[in-house]
């Protein structure tokens, strides 16, 4: 189900900046409404819509970033998640664009506004579970993602390289969307559920307020594998204990991490990107005190040049005036 959110615009706002030349709704869509990713997106849009004079930026949540990510390139939506890894799959119309002719002439309309961090990505079992380490799930079945998606791809991956198990011939995993692959975690029909967020994730809020839960890693990260799979656009990270009610980890847990971003539509008009982009971190502190997430924000992550996708030229202009890009 796609759910629509959208921010009264208000009268006044950016105190000392040009309104814009004419009102404008602006197209955004994201994955799963109940997703950190989704709810990083949709905070953006609020404090731009809250901000700025003559912008609402609509959003959509729900379906496959990937398809969002096409459809902003093919303008037909003005800002979807990205990542280095799918937009470079895009310019090259391999993997899931290899069926789209236009795929390559999409990626020269698709530029970035910022990079964040996805979040660690938890491999969770119930704490009465058998299950100890990402070793021990051999003949299990298991939701890491949607099949298809990039999440799946980063986590059967992530599993191969450190434990040599492949999905489908070592252990199973479900065909779901995120909403029926955390419903079957809830209901106990699957032994592992896997969501990459930046903690507090609304998941293990939920799950932990009447189950408790442990989250697992693999023996050891080390090796060729492992460093063939992080390559350059991931890289190790821990979850922390005492993240949740009802969490048993006491020692942190070794996971990965990577990072996606907004994608905008390249012809959108320089002014308007500009604007966009300095009423969200002129008024980022507008939500950090209610989101502890939002520490994961931050501007000079959000400029680095990670594969080929080029920073559209409205937030560069932004990010110069700044000092955070030459």
């Amino acid at each position: 189900m796609t759910h629509f959110i959208k921010a009264a615009v208000l009268a006044a706002a950016l105190a000392g900046g040009p309104a814009l030349a004419q009102d404008q709704t602006l197209r955004m869509a994201t994955i799963a409404p109940s997703l950190g990713q989704a709810i990083t997106m949709a905070t953006f849009a609020n404090i731009v819509n809250d901000n700025l004079d003559g912008i609402t930026i609509e959003v959509a949540a729900g379906g496959a970033a990937t398809l969002h990510q096409l459809e902003v390139g093919r303008g037909n939506l003005d800002f979807a998640m990205t990542s280095p890894t799918i937009y470079a799959l895009l310019q090259g119309g391999r993997a899931m664009y290899q069926n789209e002719a236009d795929a390559p002439q999409a990626a020269e309309n698709l530029r970035l506004l910022m990079w964040y961090p996805y979040g660690n990505y938890h491999f969770a079992v119930r704490g009465d579970s058998d299950i100890q380490t990402l070793d021990d799930i051999e003949g299990a079945t298991v939701f890491l993602g949607p099949q298809g998606g990039g999440a799946y791809n980063a986590a059967s991956r992530w599993i191969e390289a450190t434990t040599g198990f492949v999905v489908g011939e070592d252990y199973e995993a479900i065909s779901a969307n995120w909403q029926t692959g955390f419903q079957s975690f809830l209901d106990g029909n699957i032994e592992m559920y896997v969501n990459g967020c930046l903690d507090p994730c609304q998941q293990f809020i939920q799950f932990t307020e009447t189950e408790t839960v442990r989250f697992i890693g693999p023996e050891s990260a080390e090796g060729a594998a492992v460093t063939d799979f992080l390559g350059t656009f991931r890289w190790i990270e821990m979850v922390e204990p005492g993240l949740y009610e009802n969490q048993l980890n006491e020692t942190p847990v070794i996971s990965m991490n990577t990072s996606v971003g907004i994608g905008v539509r390249g012809d959108l008009d320089e002014e308007t990107v500009y604007q966009i982009t300095r009423a969200f971190w002129e008024n980022l502190d507008q939500i950090s005190s209610d989101a502890p997430w939002v520490d994961g924000i931050d501007i000079d992550f959000a400029v680095q040049q990670l594969g080929s996708m080029e920073l559209h030229p409205g937030a560069a202009r932004y990010y110069r005036e700044v000092g955070a890009i030459e």
